[in-house]
This record gives C-alpha cells, sequence and structure tokens, in this order.
C-alpha cells in the first residue's frame, strides 16, 4: 500500500484529444499504472498513475492542458470477488468515506485499487492491520445454527 501521485487532467470532448495526451506520455516513456476517464457535458476527467511523475509533469504543461495532482492511496488486494467489498467495508467501519475509486488488474492477477480519502493516515493505518476474518453475508436470513 503506498500513497501515489494521480493527476485529474481535464480535457475538451473532441475525437483524438485523449489520442494525443497518451501519445505524448508514450513518447516520453512514461508508463501509466492506473487509469480510468469519465466525461461530463462539458470535458472529460482522465485520471491516471504512472510511473514517472515529474516526466508526466512536464508532458501536461507542454500541451498547456488543465491539470490537478492528487494524493491517492494505491492498495493491492487479492483478485478474487468481493476483495474491493471488504475493502470498503473494513474503511466504512472505521467512518473512512471513499470519495471515489476504480482499479486495475496488472501481471500475476494482482489487483491494485485505488482510492481517494480524505484522511489518507487514518485509511493506511486502519489498510494496514490486519482484516477481520471474513463472514458470510446472511442478506436478511437467520444464520444456520448447527446442533
Amino acid at each position: 500500500m503506498q500513497i501515489e501521485t494521480q493527476f485529474s487532467v481535464f480535457l475538451v470532448n473532441k475525437p483524438g484529444v485523449l489520442a494525443q495526451v497518451l501519445g505524448e506520455l508514450a513518447r516520453g516513456k512514461i508508463n501509466i499504472m492506473a487509469m480510468t476517464m469519465a466525461d461530463t457535458t462539458e470535458h472529460g476527467v482522465l485520471r491516471l498513475i504512472v510511473d514517472k511523475p515529474v516526466d508526466a509533469r512536464q508532458v501536461m504543461k507542454k500541451l498547456s492542458i488543465p491539470v490537478t495532482e492528487t494524493d491517492v492511496l494505491s492498495v493491492e488486494i487479492p483478485h478474487r470477488p468481493g476483495a474491493i467489498a471488504d475493502l470498503c467495508a473494513r474503511l466504512a467501519g472505521e467512518h473512512i468515506n471513499i470519495s471515489y475509486a476504480y482499479a486495475t488488474v496488472g501481471a500475476a492477477g494482482k489487483t491494485r485499487c485505488v482510492i481517494k480519502v480524505a484522511d489518507m493516515n487514518k485509511a493506511k493505518a486502519v489498510l494496514a492491520s490486519p482484516a477481520p476474518k471474513r463472514r458470510e453475508a446472511t442478506l436478511g436470513r437467520r444464520p444456520r445454527v448447527r446442533k
């Protein structure tokens, strides 16, 4: 688990704009580690984490596009159903709100979840502590009693 610099790049909704930004990153030999793209009526928001933030900053400056930088928490989780739900439940149990999240699966089935929270240090402490044992949800049913 680590704190990463995330770039939020604000792009006009026109064909080729995303390709131009990603192409410039590629020409700078900057590898994208995680990425998500959302759109609004006025613009798109490209959020990405890269392996060379200093170089990416220079690329964005050269392109003269609006960009902000935010610290986000990058957490490696098991690649299995419910892993992201477990992570969210652990944070919710400590009253830590998640502003947004996205995930990516890499080599050897390693899943990385990127989360934006208000209190990064508290979230790190919660996720660094041992996870409680998983219990199957009963979804309103009575749990079976063994005799």
